[in-house]
């Protein structure tokens, strides 16, 4: 008799928690999703998670195929730069890295050739372009069959991808791809697919395509490591959603919806996934067209979705630093981080969920009750 009380007590708990006190009618959803989990949030808490919505829809979708490789040069815009007479260089006018133009003076080299002084011949540069190379110094000796230094033209590169074998027959030449950088993980680099290798790699099993891309602004360098998005295809009328919104892992992907009557109110939704692109996620199974679904935000709200966490908690846990009571940036952080990383300027307040404090008065209320009827019949 004496367990009764704690195990009555937990699951008391666990029904008022589950019941969402904000929406008394139990119709939640206008659309077709259907889900388990409810997350209700205020104007204030909204815009300290800084969730961000977006309907989901049918539209074109485009078939990508994924592949790694690196940013190269381009053969026929490198030149080498060396001297057909031996002698030693006497002055260097150029660094790597700096872009100089056709014909300005690189080095001078005095050479071996009988003279007082003995002459000197100036080399300067076959094309214009970046110094990319260079292996000489002032007063190292120059034979004809060392090469200096090279000039590079990286106003435009390519980027190789490796592909697999048995993905190779989806390419042809003309085919556009997307391409990130980690030096630049915000941008994206559009490449048109201008050939493929002449041979498989033996023991990566994979084939090179090369993708033909413009560097105007001379930021990206050859040896680069990329990711390619290669679309292969297009397909009409598929419903997505982009990348962000679909959270979880194997077979328990997920998303979040908010109610179309009832502000505030987000159900955690589990959908089925089909092919993927570098930007959307086509949904098979959840959603229907319309179902206005978090695209910025979902990571913390799934944390403060657990019934018991509070905003503070979501927003340390997704930031890895602490917060105030609303998700609010602490003085002291949101000074050391600067102003690109405020969530908002909010009073102090009170934790996310009704759930949890309204669970904990119902229980409780629920077990004096059941003492004090006890008592009374034991006295009776």
């Amino acid at each position: 008799m004496k367990i009764r009380f704690p195990v009555l007590f937990l699951f008391t708990v666990r029904l008022v928690s589950a019941a969402p006190e904000c929406c008394p009618d139990g119709d939640l959803f206008g659309s077709g999703a259907t889900g388990g989990e409810i997350v209700a949030l205020n104007e204030l808490q909204i815009r300290n998670l800084g969730l961000q919505t977006e309907p989901a829809n049918e539209s074109r979708f485009e078939v990508a195929l994924f592949a790694l490789g690196r940013i190269e040069a381009i053969p026929n815009k490198q030149a080498a730069v060396s001297s057909r007479i031996p002698g030693r260089v006497v002055s260097l006018s150029v660094n790597p890295g700096e872009n100089v133009d056709a014909g300005q003076e690189l080095l001078r080299i005095e050479s071996r050739q009988p003279g007082n002084p003995p002459p000197v011949i100036t080399l300067t540069a076959p094309i214009a372009g970046t110094v990319c190379e260079m292996d000489v110094r002032t007063g190292d000796p120059v034979e004809p069959d060392r090469r200096l230094m090279d000039v590079t033209d990286l106003h435009e590169l390519v980027a190789v991808a490796k592909v697999f074998e048995h993905q190779a027959g989806l390419l042809t030449p003309g085919m556009q791809a997307r391409i990130r950088v980690p030096a630049f993980p915000k941008d994206v680099f559009s490449g048109e697919l201008v050939r493929l290798g002449t041979e498989v790699n033996r023991e990566s099993g994979t084939i090179d395509a090369v993708f033909r891309i413009a560097n105007p602004e001379l930021r990206l360098r050859p040896g680069m490591r990329a990711e390619f998005s290669i679309l292969t295809s297009v397909r009409e009328s598929v419903l997505s959603v982009p990348r962000e919104s679909v959270l979880g892992d194997g077979g328990n992907l997920f998303v979040y919806v908010a109610d179309y009557e009832k502000p505030g109110v987000f159900r955690r939704v589990p959908v089925a996934t089909g092919e993927r692109n570098d930007r959307r996620v086509e949904i098979v199974a959840g959603l229907f067209p319309g179902d206005e679904v978090v695209t910025t935000g979902g990571y913390a709200l799934q944390f403060a979705g657990g019934g018991s966490a509070t905003l503070k908690e979501a927003m340390d846990a997704a930031h890895g630093h602490s917060h105030g009571p609303n998700g609010e940036e602490l003085e002291a952080h949101a000074e050391h981080h600067g102003p690109d990383h405020e969530h908002g300027d909010e009073p102090e307040g009170s934790a996310v969920f009704p759930f949890p404090l309204a669970a904990g008065v119902a229980g409780v209320a629920l077990v004096v009750g059941i003492l004090i009827g006890r008592v009374s019949r034991r006295h009776a």
